[in-house]
C-alpha cells in the first residue's frame, strides 16, 4: 500500500526505512520522556478502530502532524472567539491612531469596529456589548474633546483630512454615547470593577458534542414543550415585537437605521411603517412616522429612467396631504430642514404651552419630488393613449398640494421655501389659457380646507395670480429663479396676445445676454418663450416681428431639440452615448406643454414669404441676397423640379404661393395660403385668415410694382385698387411708404390720382460700386462665420 493511504496505527508501529527517509517521525521530534508518553497514546489507538488519516475528526489527521511537525498545537476558534478578536484588533489600531493624532484612522478603524459590534449583538447567535468597546468609546471621546480644546489653542491648525475626521467622528461619537448612555456612566464610576466584571461574565462553558448526552426530561422541559407559544420571525431573522405605545418610536428609529442599507427588503420595511402608521396616537408619533413613510416610498423607484408607480405615487400624495393635515392641527409642531435632530430618546414629545417643538425634515423636497415624479410618468406614457389623460386628470390634486404646501410655508415665514413651491406652481399656470387656470384654481379651492389661504397669491383672475406669483419671485436673491419667472411671465403675456408687454420685458431683462450661461432647463424654456413672442407678432399682423422672432429657432434646422419636444436624429452617423441619450430623455417635454412644429413651420415660412417675394422682386432675378435662408433654399428647390404637382403639405402650399405671388397672381396665392388647414389649430382663426388675406394683397401690390415699374411711365390708383381689392386710400398710403423709403423711384400726383414713375438707369460707376459693395458684405459675412467657428473649436478644445 502507498505510504500516503497508511492508516492511523501503521503511522506509529510501523518502522519503515523508506518512511524515514522520507517523513519527519515523531520520535526525531521529542525526547526520551516524549516517546514513553507516546507509547501510551499507541496503545490506546490501537483499542480504536482504524481510520484513514484524511477523515475529518480522526486525532492524528494530516493537519495535526503538520502542526506537530512545527511545534505548535492546532486551534480551533469559535465564531465568538474570531468576533472579538477581530474587535480587539481594531481598538489596538485605534489606540495607534490617538497616540499619532491620525484621526483618519481613528475613523476608519472606528467604523469597523462599530459595523462588527453591530453584528455581533444582533440576530439569534448575539452576545452582549463588549465591556473593551464602552472602554473605547468612552476613551475615545475623552480623547477627541481634549484633541478639540488643543486645537483652539494651537497656532497651526490641523490638515484638512484629519479635520473632516475630528467632525465625522464627534458626530458619530454623539449618537453612540447616547445610546450606551448607562454602561458609560458604570465604566467611568469604576473602570476596573466595570472590566473585572465582564471577565467574570466570560468564563468560557465545556462544549460537549451533541448527541453523546441524553437529555433529562424535568418537569420545566416538559411544560416547555407542553407550552405552544412561539416567537414570530420575520424575513431578515429578527423577532417580530408586537408594536405597543411605548415601544413604537424604538421600532420606528430601529426601521430608520437599516434604511438604505445593503439586502434591506423595501417592502417590508414599507409594511413595518404602514402598521406603525396605524399605531401612532399623538401628533409627534404621526409625524414622525409619515416623514419616514414618505421617504421610505420615494426609496422604492430609485431609476432614473423609470417612473414611479401610479399607485404608490397616489399613496404618498395621500400620505403627505395627512401630514400637512397634522401639521396645520398641530401648530406646536413644526417640520424643518434646518431644525436640530431631538435628543427624546424614543420617548413621545409633549410640548408645553407656548412651546414649538422643531423636528427634522424636508416637506419641499417631497412636494418637488412628487412634481417630479409626476413629470416623468407624463414624458414615458404614450400620449395618443387614454392611460395619458388619466394620469393628466391627477394634476389639479398635485397643484392643490403645492398650494397647501406653500400656506404652511407662509405660516411659518420659511421664504426659501415659499419661493421654490412658487416656481413649481408658476410652471404648472404659465402656458394655459385663461380657461383652464379658472378651472385648477377652482377645484384646488373646493379640495382644500377653507381655512387654508395665501397671502401672496390671493387673487382669482388668471393673469393677476400669474403677476403676483411673478413680482414674489423677482425679489428673491437665487438668479435662477428671477430668470424663469420672468420668462413665464413673459410667455403667459405673449399667449395672450400682448406682444408688445412681451417684447419690452424680454428686451429690458437682457436675457438674450446671458441665456447661453444658464442650464439647459431654463434654456428650453427661453426658445419656448421666444417662438411664442413670433406666433403672439404674428397674430397681430407684425410680420417682420414674427419672421425675426422665430428665425434663429426655425433656422437653426434642429428645433425639437431646441424645444424638448423630441430628439433629433444624429447626423453622419454619429451615436450619442447611453448617458447622453438618458439625459435628454429626461429634458423632454410632456406632449400636453408641446408647442405644434407644424404650425411654427407654416407661420415661418408664411412670414418669409411675404417678406422674401417682395424684395426679390425688387432685387431682380440675379440678385443673391436673401432675407431668410430656408425659404430661399426650399423655392429654389421648387423651382427646379421638372414636373410641379398640386401641393400635399404645409411646405408645397406656401410654395405654390409664393410662385403665385412672385406672377402677380395674388388671388391665386390667396387660395393656397387659405388652403392650409393648420390655421384651425389657432385662436380666433377666422380673424389670421383675414389678417393673411389683407397682407398678401399689400404685398401682391408691391411685388407688382417692383417687377412692372420698368415697363410704365404712369398707373393710375384706382387701376391698381381694382387689380388688389383695396381701397385706394390703403393704395395711396402703401405707394407713398414706397417712395419715402426710396424703395421706389416715383412720385403721387394727387389730382390726377396716379403715380407717376420715374425712368432711373443706373450709371456704370454706381452698378460699379453696388456690386463692390454686395462682395464686401459677403467677405463681412464670412469672416465673422469663420471667426464664429474658431471660437467654437477654441472652446472644444480647452
Amino acid at each position: 500500500m502507498s505510504r500516503f493511504f497508511r492508516s492511523a496505527s501503521d503511522s506509529e508501529s510501523e518502522t519503515d526505512s523508506s518512511d524515514n527517509e522520507s517523513f519527519i517521525s515523531d520520535e526525531e521530534l521529542s525526547d526520551n520522556e516524549a516517546d514513553s508518553s507516546e507509547d501510551e497514546g499507541n496503545k490506546q489507538q490501537d483499542d480504536q478502530p482504524k481510520k484513514s488519516r484524511f477523515l475529518k475528526g480522526n486525532g492524528d489527521d494530516s493537519d495535526d502532524d503538520s502542526d506537530e511537525e512545527f511545534g505548535r498545537k492546532r486551534q480551533v476558534k469559535s465564531q465568538k472567539d474570531k468576533r472579538i478578536e477581530e474587535m480587539q484588533s481594531c481598538v489596538k489600531a485605534i489606540e495607534n491612531g490617538q497616540k499619532n493624532s491620525d484621526w483618519t484612522r481613528i475613523t476608519t478603524e472606528f467604523d469597523k469596529l462599530s459595523v462588527s459590534v453591530t453584528r455581533a449583538t444582533t440576530g439569534f447567535d448575539s452576545i452582549r456589548v463588549p465591556s473593551f468597546y464602552i472602554k473605547t468609546l468612552a476613551d475615545t471621546d475623552d480623547f477627541l474633546q481634549d484633541t478639540l480644546q488643543k486645537e483652539k489653542a494651537a497656532k497651526k491648525k490641523m490638515s484638512a483630512g484629519n479635520n473632516k475626521a475630528v467632525n465625522a467622528m464627534r458626530q458619530k461619537l454623539k449618537k453612540l454615547t447616547k445610546q450606551y448612555e448607562t454602561e458609560i456612566a458604570e465604566y467611568k464610576k469604576d473602570p476596573e470593577a466595570y472590566m473585572e466584571e465582564e471577565e467574570e461574565e466570560d468564563v468560557p462553558l465545556p462544549v460537549l458534542k451533541p448527541g453523546f448526552l441524553k437529555k433529562e426530561v424535568t418537569p420545566a422541559t416538559e411544560d416547555e414543550a407542553a407550552d405552544d407559544g412561539f416567537t414570530s420571525v420575520g424575513k431578515s431573522g429578527k423577532a417580530v415585537v408586537e408594536v405597543t405605545n411605548e415601544t413604537l418610536l424604538t421600532k420606528l428609529r430601529e426601521t430608520l437605521e437599516n434604511r438604505g442599507k445593503k439586502n434591506t427588503d423595501r417592502e417590508e420595511q414599507l409594511s413595518v411603517l404602514e402598521i406603525l402608521l396605524q399605531k401612532s396616537k399623538s401628533p409627534f408619533q404621526k409625524i414622525s412616522v409619515l416623514l419616514a413613510l414618505i421617504s421610505s416610498r420615494f426609496d422604492i423607484n430609485l431609476s432614473m429612467v423609470e417612473y414611479m408607480d401610479v399607485k404608490l405615487w397616489k399613496s404618498v400624495e395621500k400620505e403627505l396631504n395627512l401630514l400637512l393635515g397634522v401639521l396645520e392641527a398641530n401648530p406646536a409642531f413644526v417640520v424643518r430642514e434646518d431644525a436640530d435632530e431631538l435628543e427624546n430618546e424614543d420617548k413621545d414629545v409633549t410640548p408645553a404651552a407656548g412651546e414649538t417643538v422643531q423636528i427634522r425634515g424636508s416637506i419641499v423636497s417631497y412636494a418637488e419630488r412628487l412634481d417630479d415624479e409626476f413629470t416623468r410618468s407624463l414624458q414615458h406614457i404614450d400620449p395618443h393613449a387614454t392611460d395619458y389623460m388619466d394620469r393628466l386628470r391627477d394634476e389639479p390634486s398635485l397643484y392643490a398640494i403645492l398650494v397647501r404646501t406653500q400656506c404652511y410655508f407662509e405660516k411659518h415665514e420659511m421664504k426659501e421655501n415659499i419661493s421654490r413651491v412658487l416656481i413649481r406652481r408658476l410652471e404648472h399656470l404659465y402656458y394655459k389659457p385663461d380657461q383652464v387656470i379658472r378651472s385648477i384654481e377652482k377645484v384646488t379651492k373646493d379640495v382644500l380646507p377653507n381655512y387654508v389661504s395665501s397671502k401672496i397669491t390671493h387673487s382669482e383672475e388668471p393673469t393677476q395670480l400669474i403677476h403676483q406669483t411673478c413680482t414674489y419671485l423677482y425679489k428673491q436673491n437665487v438668479s435662477v429663479l428671477r430668470t424663469r419667472a420672468m420668462l413665464c411671465h413673459i410667455y403667459h403675456f405673449a399667449l395672450h396676445k400682448d406682444f408688445h408687454t412681451a417684447r419690452d420685458m424680454l428686451l429690458m431683462s437682457h436675457l438674450q445676454e446671458s441665456i447661453h450661461q444658464a442650464d439647459i432647463s431654463t434654456q428650453i424654456l427661453f426658445n419656448r418663450t421666444t417662438v411664442q413672442i413670433g406666433l403672439c407678432a404674428f397674430r397681430d399682423g407684425l410680420i417682420k416681428e414674427a419672421h425675426a422672432a422665430l428665425q434663429e429657432i426655425q433656422g437653426s434646422g434642429r428645433v425639437k431639440e431646441l424645444l424638448a419636444q423630441g430628439i433629433q436624429t444624429p447626423r453622419y452617423g454619429q451615436q450619442p452615448t447611453l448617458e447622453t441619450d438618458q439625459l435628454e430623455r429626461q429634458r423632454q417635454l410632456p406632449f400636453h406643454m408641446h408647442i405644434n412644429l407644424e404650425l411654427l413651420e407654416c407661420v415661418f415660412l408664411t412670414c418669409s414669404m411675404l417678406l422674401e417675394i417682395p424684395a426679390q422682386a425688387q432685387a431682380g432675378p440675379n440678385n443673391k441676397k436673401f432675407i431668410s435662408r430656408p425659404f430661399r433654399r426650399l423655392l429654389d428647390y421648387n423651382e427646379r423640379q421638372a414636373f410641379s404637382g398640386p401641393p400635399e403639405n404645409t411646405r408645397d402650399h406656401i410654395m405654390s404661393a409664393a410662385k403665385a405671388l412672385a406672377s402677380g397672381e395674388w388671388e391665386r396665392a390667396k387660395d393656397f395660403i387659405l388652403a392650409i388647414k393648420v390655421w384651425d389649430l389657432m385662436p380666433e382663426t377666422q380673424d389670421i385668415k383675414d389678417m393673411l388675406v389683407r397682407k398678401i394683397q399689400e404685398e401682391g401690390l408691391r411685388t407688382y410694382l417692383f417687377t412692372y415699374a420698368s415697363y410704365y411711365s404712369t398707373l393710375g390708383l384706382s387701376q391698381l385698387s381694382t387689380m388688389f381689392d383695396l381701397p385706394v386710400s390703403n393704395v395711396s398710403a402703401i405707394v407713398a411708404k414706397m417712395i419715402w423709403s426710396e424703395e421706389l423711384s416715383a412720385s403721387l400726383d394727387q389730382v390726377s390720382q396716379c403715380v407717376v414713375l420715374h425712368q432711373v438707369e443706373l450709371s456704370r460707376l454706381q452698378v460699379l460700386s453696388l456690386q463692390f459693395s454686395e462682395k464686401a458684405a459677403n467677405l463681412v459675412d464670412q469672416n465673422e462665420r469663420l471667426a464664429g467657428v474658431g471660437r467654437d473649436n477654441s472652446k472644444s478644445h480647452n
